[in-house]
């Protein structure tokens, strides 16, 4: 009890900033999530909020961020200490941790609080190896694909395969309106009523008085005339 005191005591006299990193915006909604980071941080402040927060949208192998800079160059006007959740959401690249624990700024690891700078290099160096052991395995994996016949093209291409798909599909039901019985009666009676210069709801008229129905064994309206006319062209025909 009296240790969480002092703990207490002391983290409330004492500034933090917290950086929060991710790889994608879908890592949201994984373990290492923006709010699992968040929640981790919190626990281990207890009733201290950290002064600001930064939140990082890249790699753990990047060296460039942006937003971690901005994070540091506030804990120096400011003496706070930078804090963040895990040690791999700072960095997975052992030569950019060594250079960061170099720094002027202190930085707290939630998941190792009492790490020294040896352990936290040796710790670096097996995040380092994970990381690059995954890419492998990923890289092999997508090998033994192709090698069994996959295609793995490139997003483009997949749309391009959608719009064809939809382009194929659109062809079929334009084929199945044409050789339908129902439409071809229609059509046929439609040549004679277009010479005739009938409106379309007199034509409407007339073929449902005729009993014709269309593809969907609905009546004729004005609208469905018009499209019988313009897609087979029998405006022209007259």
């Amino acid at each position: 009890m009296f240790g969480t005191f002092v703990k207490n005591v002391i983290m409330n006299k004492l500034k933090y900033v917290s950086y929060l990193r991710v790889s994608t915006q879908k890592q949201g909604h994984s373990g290492l999530g923006l709010e699992a980071q968040r929640e981790i941080i919190q626990k281990h402040l207890c009733n201290t909020i950290p002064i600001s927060e930064f939140i990082e949208v890249e790699s753990g192998r990047k060296k460039d961020r942006p937003k971690l800079k901005e994070a540091l160059d506030l804990c120096r006007k400011t003496g706070a200490t930078l804090i963040v959740a895990k040690l791999d959401r700072l960095a997975r690249n052992v030569c950019f941790l060594s250079s960061l624990l170099e720094t002027d700024v202190e930085i707290i690891f939630c998941d190792f609080p009492q790490a020294n700078k040896m352990v936290l290099h040796i710790l670096s160096a097996i995040s380092q190896y994970e990381a690059e052991l995954t890419a492998s395995r990923t890289k092999s994996a997508l090998a033994a694909k192709r090698a069994r016949g996959f295609k793995l093209g490139n997003p483009e291409h997949l749309l391009d395969k959608h719009q064809q798909a939809i382009q194929n599909s659109i062809m079929t039901c334009k084929t199945k309106a044409d050789n339908n019985p129902n439409n071809k009666r229609a059509v046929a009676m439609l040549r004679t009523l277009v010479k005739e210069n009938r409106s379309l709801n007199e034509m409407a008229k007339i073929l449902n008085d005729e009993g014709f129905v269309t593809s969907q064994g609905a009546k004729f309206s004005k609208s469905t005339i018009h499209k019988l006319i313009k897609r087979y062209n029998l405006q022209h025909e007259r």
